[in-house]
């Protein structure tokens, strides 16, 4: 079911996905090919691929397949390749996107406030560090995780952006960090 006209897909409707740091996210790994990437989400996800703006990186979007009605239109999925090391970095969209966890924590379509309360009591027991990005996203570079912000009408939901250790050393920073700027751009969809 969808909520409102922005199609916020409802959790039993999400592709259900596990996050391991610098391991993988659902069926993708860090570090993969394009082609592997396509080949994991086949028959689930469609690939559209594209230049990213610096040379470096390519950017690919993950569209919703045939599963669900055309309401769902739109990247599920963007994932950013760094062409030295492969898969670098992978943004889950808070409206159609799987629902990824992290140890038993819901990270996509969460109201951020409170997923950053539960994320700060993670790190604590975890032992792990929080930073802030300039948007005054939460962040973790020892998970390379960063828990974003997205608009869905009048509501904001989280999208988290997961990315590969070669990418985790200043994950928050949005301005020298490796996550491309055009994602910490990403507000409406």
């Amino acid at each position: 079911m969808a909520t409102g006209v922005w199609g916020v897909l409802d959790e039993t409707q999400r592709l259900p996905w596990v996050f391991a740091p610098f391991e993988h996210v659902g069926p993708l790994e860090f570090g993969m090919t394009h082609e592997h990437a396509e080949a994991a989400v086949d028959g689930v996800l469609q690939t559209a691929l594209r230049e990213g703006s610096s040379g470096n990186e390519v950017r690919a979007d993950l569209w919703l397949g045939h599963r669900l009605d055309a309401r769902f239109s739109g990247p599920a999925v963007t994932v950013y390749y760094d062409r030295s090391i492969g898969l670098a970095g992978i943004a889950v969209n808070a409206l159609r996107g799987p629902q990824v966890t992290l140890d038993g924590m819901d990270l996509v379509g969460q109201v951020p406030s409170r997923l950053e309360d539960q994320f700060i009591d993670y790190l604590g027991t975890h032992n792990k560090e929080l930073q802030y990005s300039q948007c005054a996203d939460p962040c973790s570079a020892q998970l390379g995780l960063a828990l974003r912000a997205q608009r869905a009408g009048d509501l904001v939901l989280s999208r988290p952006v997961m990315v590969a250790e070669a990418w985790a050393d200043r994950c928050w920073d949005t301005t020298e960090g490796c996550i491309p700027r055009q994602e910490w751009k990403t507000f409406e969809w």
